[in-house]
């Protein structure tokens, strides 16, 4: 796997390296000593799916705060999204900042979400499915949101149509 630091410190960016022959290829997605090598959360204890029919469809902005806060490994396994991450540690230089990338089923690049920062993503294509890799089991008391659309954060968001959650447009304004 190639680890590639984001402008965002502790965010990656990693592109698997796959070995090709004449069947197709095989590649590594996962493992802990590279993370742990990399100085990045190798602890995985809960995998969940998200499944969008629509273009458009926008999930986010969500994190979980301590003692529940998590590291995230995302990874778009069919379709394609403009994924969006919000640094919302109070003590890092980048608080506040975000950082966009296209993950693709065709691209198969993952993203690296440290705990502190706030996830969301808007589907490219219809029939897009997303995979996660967490550090901690969802619990719903810890599970907090920023409005998507918060200037404070300034997201460049792709034009289309959105389809969003009422939750995840009633969040309240960000007070950094």
């Amino acid at each position: 796997m190639i680890f590639r630091e984001t402008a965002l410190k502790g965010a990656f960016i990693i592109v698997p390296e796959w070995n090709e022959d004449p069947r197709g290829f095989f590649a590594r997605t996962w493992c802990a000593e590279e993370f742990h090598a990399h100085g990045l959360n190798p602890m995985l204890v809960q995998c969940s799916i998200s499944y969008n029919k629509k273009k458009g469809t926008l999930r986010g902005m969500h994190y979980q705060i301590a003692p529940f806060g998590e590291v995230k490994l995302i990874r778009c396994t069919m379709g394609a999204i403009y994924d969006v991450i919000i640094d919302l540690r109070s003590d890092s230089p980048n608080y506040t900042k975000h950082l966009t990338s296209v993950l693709t089923a065709s691209n198969r690049h993952m993203l690296y979400i440290p705990e502190g920062f706030a996830h969301g993503f808007q589907t490219l294509e219809d029939n897009t499915e997303v995979f996660y890799q967490m550090s901690q089991v969802y619990m719903p008391e810890s599970a907090r949101g920023v409005r998507w659309n918060d200037p404070v954060f300034g997201i460049q968001w792709p034009p289309d149509e959105r389809i969003i959650a009422d939750r995840d447009q009633q969040y309240p304004d960000f007070i950094p």
